[in-house]
């Protein structure tokens, strides 16, 4: 098993152990949600019935069905394994680790905290941060988690166009887009469609 993982890591790219990536996988799976939740206890008496009256099956998921969780959990620990710690991130950037917790809760750079801070990789780009970073985070919605943000960064979006093809933000950003135009688009992660 070791052996597939770690070609399967090869091929990706992600420079990680295999058992050090199975770890995070665990940790993952450990945080997002419990093993078999009963959605149904998410809810009020009340909004059972309304979530139920419009077609919404809320029982626990059965153990022939697949686990909807092994998605997310395994892209989370993607993106824990190349976020980059304070120090990782003051070392790329060739500041003190102060800056970039300064940066931090300036909102000019974002990450979440897992025993320190961890700083997704995808803001980051050569010695610097990605073009318009904080006025892409300016516009972030504060209730949304960090995989959220990383998929929106790193999905090809139709208003975003390079080359007469859908670029990612980051894509966009990295060849001198506007980041008013992600702004916009990140401003409306978590809103119903």
């Amino acid at each position: 098993m070791s052996v597939a993982l770690e070609n399967i890591l090869a091929k990706a790219g992600l420079k990680v152990d295999a058992n050090e990536f199975l770890t995070l996988v665990e940790d993952a799976a450990r945080r997002l949600s419990p093993p078999n939740p009963d959605p149904s206890h998410y809810f009020s008496a009340d909004q059972r019935a309304a979530l139920t009256d419009v077609g919404l099956d809320l029982s626990p998921r059965r153990e022939d069905e697949p686990d909807f969780r092994a998605r997310t959990v395994a892209a989370h620990a993607v993106l824990a394994e190349g976020a980059l710690s304070v120090n990782d991130a003051a070392k790329a950037l060739g500041v003190d680790d102060s800056r970039i917790r300064h940066r931090l809760k300036e909102g000019r750079l974002t990450g979440w905290k897992d025993g320190g801070w961890r700083l997704p990789a995808w803001q980051f780009a050569g010695s610097g941060v990605l073009p318009g970073l904080e006025v892409v985070l300016k516009a972030l919605p504060d209730d949304q988690p960090a995989l959220v943000v990383a998929a929106f960064m790193s999905t090809p979006q139709a208003d975003l166009v390079i080359n007469d093809q859908p670029a990612t933000p980051r894509q966009w950003l990295l060849s001198g887009g506007d980041p008013d135009h992600v702004a916009r688009l990140i401003a409306t992660l978590g809103t119903p469609l």
